[in-house]
């Protein structure tokens, strides 16, 4: 009967401890596809199910990457390279057009545990942007590359050259067009190139793709990538390559990938002031995601969102838009998209 009742006991533990093993090593993905003035009278119920269907892809991909003991790394790589090979979204394929009408591309990556990190910016010939910033991070001595350089470095990496070209898209050039239209009526109301630009809608001046991922061993990264801003001249670079501003991770805090208008994120270190306020004011990622999105960012004009994740499988997406492209994945939430506010 003493035997009887021990093995009673060793079976209750081991049915406890599936749900606390469970509990110690949660995994959790959230991405975005960009925020900015997205309402839903401009989607028909066939472009809004695309979109839908493409963000649930890239997050459940994402996510069997870290169900298979995958790293975080490999989670957010693989979830923006679905985003990059869309023509929906405003990097990679779906990249804006510059005011020269070409496509210049900008992308970063960071490692939570190590805070290792890689970028580049202004490249015109890689068709996977985040693949050549992981590149960067690992086996290069730098943190940030930029145009011919950084593409000159993705060469001697044996990554392929493709022609700009592969990036056009009806639907962009046309926006170009537009933004340009735009421009040219404020000009000719005396309004120099800073002024008109100024006076373009949000619309034009948005626009990334972005993940953060927290894998089994508790290791948490953020990637972001964009085609920038449409009609930008002179080698603008936005936020999405600047560590801290459009991308940061840190297990000791949080990962964030940011999206919105970048000047603002870059000004006011959107990305590494969310995660400071969670290492030391003890907020949590929600409010201190809301305090910068919400009380800092929007008074001040700064229009955009973010998406976060701690190592505890916490998940945030604050925006102060009207929209975001978002979709989230744990192992204690099931799949979630959403596009509207009100979502």
């Amino acid at each position: 009967m003493f035997n009887t009742s021990l093995r009673c006991i060793a079976l209750l533990l081991s049915v406890l401890s599936i749900p606390a093993q469970a509990t110690q090593n949660p995994i959790a993905i959230a991405i975005h596809g960009g925020a900015g003035t997205i309402e839903r009278s401009k989607f028909s119920p066939e472009k809004e199910q695309a979109y839908r269907a493409k963000l649930q892809e890239a997050v459940e991909a994402g996510y069997a990457v870290l169900n298979k003991g995958g790293s975080s790394l490999d989670a957010v790589t693989t979830a923006i390279k679905i985003l990059e090979d869309s023509p929906y979204f405003n990097a990679g394929k779906g990249a804006v057009y510059t005011h020269d009408e070409a496509h210049e591309l900008d992308a970063s990556i960071m490692f939570g545990k190590t805070r290792e990190a890689g970028a580049v910016a202004g490249v015109k010939h890689i068709e996977n942007p985040i693949d050549l910033a992981r590149l960067v991070m690992e086996k290069s001595v730098h943190v940030m590359l930029s145009g011919d350089g950084a593409e000159a470095f993705a060469k001697a990496q044996g990554m392929p050259i493709v022609d700009n070209k592969m990036f056009d898209t009806e639907h962009r050039y046309k926006a170009l067009q537009r933004a340009k239209r735009k421009m040219e009526h404020a000009k000719q109301q005396n309004k120099d190139y800073q002024a008109a630009h100024k006076s373009l809608e949000t619309a034009y001046k948005v626009g990334t793709v972005g993940a953060v991922a927290l894998d089994k061993s508790g290791n948490i990264s953020a990637g972001t990538s964009t085609g920038g801003m449409t009609n930008k001249r002179y080698g603008r670079i936005g936020d999405s390559p600047v560590i801290g501003a459009g991308t940061f991770a840190d297990n000791t805090s949080c990962a964030v990938s940011a999206t919105g208008h970048g000047e603002y994120f870059i000004r006011y270190n959107v990305a590494a002031d969310i995660c400071a306020r969670v290492q030391y004011q003890g907020k949590t990622i929600e409010q201190a995601g809301n305090a910068v999105i919400h009380d800092v960012l929007k008074p001040v004009g700064g229009t955009g969102g973010v998406i976060i994740v701690d190592t505890k499988g916490n998940m945030s997406m604050p925006f102060n838009t009207k929209g975001m492209y978002r979709a989230s994945k744990s192992s204690s939430q099931a799949t979630r998209v959403a596009i509207f506010k009100q979502d």
